[in-house]
């Protein structure tokens, strides 16, 4: 390793560049000092600086490029060339239980860009893969502090059961909140998809798998790594209210248009006194504010051969564009690895969460809807419960404010490992894991007088999840000749506990003490309930190739689930097969140099889903006091019907793929095409009430899901100072219900249709507005002029629900994609991001609030038909919409969904100062979104539940942020 022993060396400063063999320079190489622990990376520009002996022998690794080795000889300057190696993919990704390299995978795995997870100022790891990766579909819905979103892989392949994906962690199951995942601490995201990938988690498999690993210690000297942003939210998209005279005419319009007779300017005498003295109200300014955002992340990693860690902790702060919304977390995170001996290794990975949604909030809703001729206070200050008095129907929108209300959750996640590597049988290696995570949720309201409650009512709530989970994991790995065996086999254990209390208070003397002494209220309810439930899993695959072009993948595993019905089998098993022809290593396109990667893939298997709650499977019973002989006493009813047959969803598919690289893979990417059926969908069926329930689970139905999915990666540009990539996804499926009750019968109730996807819209065909002099007595006789017109499907003359009603269209889209464009020059770099969703149809509640009988402000771009103005597309401001027509409505749309500008400080000048890396930037996110939509955003989730609800039209907010990244 080094020179013949007895020639001279001495110690020396070694600088140089890595380019590849386009002259492109090179950043994060690795340059090791042979034997040694010494050893430097290439900053930006490819060059490098490292103290090493005059004699040694340094060692430059890439990935995509062959390691190549150098003897120093005494000089001071090395430039390298490394040399790109195309025919070895030797690109290392997580898979379930281990790791591949991506040249021997067969199955449908995704890599998350890396950029994705360091680089943008998101509050969640949701925000920050959200529209990366074909097949991944992730509605925003809301912009509330704390949301995450949902989460869908290649669609939905369930009804009324979770369709969410499953999250390991570390190779751990993930229990929580994305949000106590910190982006920065992420090393890596995979995606695995058909099932292949999936069929080794059983029964929590067929919604896909997100596979999370986090960051490790390195060997050497400390590394300390600070990032920190702030940024200004605004409301991407403000549906503006009408301004107070056109808020005037539209009262004039509707008394019109109902024969009415107007004794006032307006409605309700607060508004005329109002009118009357020129006072109006910006009701959206009053409830809403500029939001910011700011968060401090700090990571110190490093350790010897023997010990390694990794320690992080973040604080974020958010105060959101609606008054008193705010969000407020810290993690904290500790992964070490010890190695004990050279056959033993042992570990923690560690990490604590804390989310904090203190505050009472300010109602959109109701800000939308209030009369601009109102104010919020009265003339000592105070909050007017009713601004437009005597009319009751809308409170003032700032009552919540004075709400008081504590919500906040934890989580506490701790796994310890073990790594045994006996010597006596090479390949064999035995990892434990045993980990353990505990979820308390705390949540306290008070509402009082000031918000219009004049009893006051208390509710406090508690609940706490833990998790405990032991895996047994064994693997082989074995070369003979040009084969290879790679075995996995698998047995654990895990059990689930959940407790939760209950306690509600009415009736307090005052507000003073809010749910700090609800002891003290009139009225006290409280309730509790508590479940446990365990899963019991032995899983084995092979992995096998021949001489790198032909690879088999079998996997199978056994799931033991205690939920399950008594009268079935607690226990399933999940098979899957797939192959993989890595054609690129066939004699006929050796040393080709126009196509580097060609690999064809099938895989067929079974998954499933579990979701299945407790007690869902038998029948409960719920208590209840009644009179009987002048006392209370408690008696029983039925609480809810069980099925003790009920079982688990699942889901067979099929999966053929492609990934290409060509051209020294400057085009590269892959194509898929699957479809995947499930059976026995896990479906709550309505029954008669005389069973004393409404309703029972079964497994009844299937569903059928077939799709495609394209990623292109290209390198347009590649200069010695300017490049070019762009990143495209495009995915589709087509969604079909197959069967449901096994009657072929529809279930128009559910908006359930065979042969038609979920989520289906179903509802009258809007044709246009009648108009004056138009005849309806043979189309639909009780219409007036501004009414809608609908279409007379069965041409009966009459337009009724049972026959005129028919399926519009589904508000699953026809396709999603995205493109990433990133250009760099020297050491400036900027990436867009556009986002689409095409395809999509949504009921428009903004265009159905209606008028109100004449008592709320309207949308200012929703208009009206006039007999002046006849329009074709807005129906008469006195339109009753008694048929409930949802409007629905082209929910489609491309957005600009960030935007980021960096510049990475020269390397001569920041190691002037012990700076290793220095990096500043800008970045917009939801800049700017094209569409048709008439409304706070075509992606939002704008249904209201009610004033107790806390997500009132939260609309999607744009940011715009600063931030910087340094290393030492």
């Amino acid at each position: 390793m080094f020179a013949k022993e007895g020639e001279a060396s001495f110690q020396q400063t070694i600088t140089g560049s890595v380019t590849s063999s386009d002259g492109v320079p090179l950043p994060g190489v690795t340059i090791l000092v042979q034997g040694t622990s010494n050893g430097a990376v290439t900053d930006f520009e490819g060059t490098f600086s490292l103290e090493a002996p005059s004699n040694a022998i340094l060692e430059f690794s890439y990935i995509g490029f062959k390691t190549t080795t150098i003897a120093v000889d005494g000089r001071s300057t090395i430039n390298v060339t490394l040399e790109e190696d195309l025919a070895q993919l030797d690109e290392v990704v997580v898979v379930g239980y281990g790791t591949q390299k991506r040249s021997d995978v067969t199955g449908s795995v995704s890599s998350v860009p890396e950029g994705r997870l360091e680089n943008l100022p998101v509050t969640n790891v949701t925000q920050a893969i959200q529209g990366t990766t074909a097949g991944l579909n992730i509605t925003e819905g809301s912009s509330v502090p704390g949301s995450t979103g949902g989460i869908q892989i290649r669609g939905v392949n369930s009804i009324n059961a979770n369709t969410s994906p499953f999250i390991v962690v570390d190779g751990t199951p993930f229990y929580g909140s994305m949000n106590d995942i910190n982006t920065r601490d992420i090393k890596s995201i995979e995606i695995l998809k058909d099932a292949s990938a999936v069929a080794i988690y059983g029964t929590r498999g067929s919604n896909g798998v997100i596979l999370i690993t986090t960051k490790r210690g390195v060997s050497g000297k400390p590394s300390i790594n600070y990032s920190v942003y702030t940024g200004l939210e605004s409301i991407s998209h403000v549906l503006e209210p009408r301004s107070p005279d056109a808020y005037v005419r539209k009262y004039q319009e509707y008394m019109r248009a109902r024969g009415l007779e107007q004794t006032g300017v307006l409605l309700n005498q607060a508004e005329i006194d109002n009118y009357n003295a020129g006072i109006t109200t910006d009701w959206i300014d009053a409830a809403t504010q500029a939001g910011s955002i700011q968060e401090h992340n700090l990571s110190i990693r490093g350790g010897s051969e023997e010990a390694k860690y990794f320690v992080s902790g973040s604080f974020l702060d958010q105060d959101g564009v609606i008054k008193g919304y705010s969000f407020k977390k810290v993690n904290l995170r500790t992964n070490l690895d010890v190695k004990v001996t050279d056959y033993l290794k042992v570990g923690l990975n560690a990490f604590f969460a804390n989310n904090n949604t203190d505050g009472g909030r300010a109602n959109l809703l109701n800000a939308s809807a209030m009369s601009p001729y109102s104010v919020p206070y009265d003339e000592n200050g105070n909050y007017l419960i009713f601004p437009m008095s005597p009319e009751q129907l809308w409170e003032n929108p700032l009552l919540g404010l004075t709400t008081d209300r504590t919500q906040r959750d934890n989580n506490l996640s701790g796994t310890v490992f073990a790594e045994l590597t006996p010597g006596f049988v090479e390949g064999l290696k035995y990892r434990i894991n045993a980990s353990y995570t505990t979820n308390p949720y705390h949540y306290a309201n008070y509402k009082g007088r000031a918000a219009n409650d004049q009893n006051g009512t208390a509710d406090i709530h508690d609940s706490k999840e833990n998790n405990w989970i032991i895996e047994n994991i064994l693997t082989y790995s074995k070369d003979f000749g040009k084969h290879h065996f790679d075995l996995t086999a698998l047995y654990s254990a895990q059990k689930n506990e959940f407790f939760e209390s209950t306690t509600r208070g009415v009736g307090f003397i005052n507000d003073e003490l809010s749910y700090n002494n609800i002891e003290s209220a009139q009225n006290i309810t409280a309730s509790s309930q508590s479940w446990q439930s365990t899963l019991l899993s032995q899983m084995g695959r092979l992995n096998y190739s021949y001489d790198s072009r032909y690879l088999l993948t079998l996997t199978a595993r056994r799931d033991g689930y205690s939920a399950f019905g008594a009268n079935t089998s607690k226990y399933g098993v999940f098979p899957s097969v797939a192959l993989g022809w890595n054609i690129h290593n066939e004699n006929f396109l050796d040393g080709s140099d126009k196509v580097n990667q060609l690999k064809l893939r099938l895989s067929y298997g079974e998954t499933g889903n579990q979701a299945v709650g407790v007690g869902q499977t038998a029948t409960t019973a719920g208590t209840i006091l009644y009179p009987f002989g002048g006392s209370a006493l408690i008696g029983t009813y039925l609480n809810g019907l069980g099925n003790a047959n009920l079982n688990w969803e699942t889901t067979t598919s099929l999966n053929l793929g492609l990934d290409f690289g060509f051209l020294r893979n400057r085009i590269a990417g892959s194509i898929e095409v699957y479809r995947s059926k499930t059976r026995d969908i896990l479906l709550e069926r309505s029954i008669p009430v005389i069973t004393g329930s409404e309703s029972i689970w079964d497994n009844l139905g299937e569903m059928q899901n077939t799709g495609f999915e394209l990623t292109l990666n290209t390198k347009n540009i590649q200069s010695e100072n300017f490049t070019w990539e762009t990143s495209i996804n495009f995915s589709t499926y087509t969604n079909e219900l197959l069967e449901i009750y096994g009657d072929g019968e529809d279930d128009i109730a559910n908006r359930w249709f065979i042969g038609k996807p979920l989520h289906a819209i179903y509802d009258y065909k809007m044709v246009g507005i009648w108009q004056q002099g138009e005849d309806n007595s043979q189309w639909d006789p009780t219409t007036q002029p501004g009414d809608i017109k609908f279409a007379d499907i069965n041409g009966d003359g009459v337009i009724d629900p049972e026959n005129d009603r028919t399926y519009l269209g589904s508000s699953l889209p026809d396709w999603t994609g995205g493109i990433t464009n990133t250009f760099s020059y020297k050491n400036l770099s900027m990436s867009v991001f556009i986002q689409t969703v095409q395809g999509v149809l949504k009921g428009n509640p903004d265009i159905n609030y209606g008028d109100e009988a004449g008592r709320r402000n309207t949308p200012r771009e929703v208009g009206y038909w006039t007999p002046e103005n006849q329009s074709n597309q807005w129906p008469s401001i006195g339109y009753r919409n008694t048929r409930g027509y949802g409007y629905a409505r082209d929910a489609s749309f491309v957005r600009i969904k960030d935007v980021r500008l960096s510049y990475r400080v020269p390397s001569d000048f920041t190691q002037k100062y012990g700076i290793s890396d220095l990096m500043f930037y800008v970045a917009g996110r939801n800049l700017y979104t094209f569409t048709d939509w008439i409304g706070w955003d075509p992606e939002s989730n704008q249904s209201y539940r009610g004033s107790g609800s806390w997500t009132n039209n939260y609309p999607v907010v744009r940011s715009i942020s600063l931030g910087m990244n340094l290393s030492l």
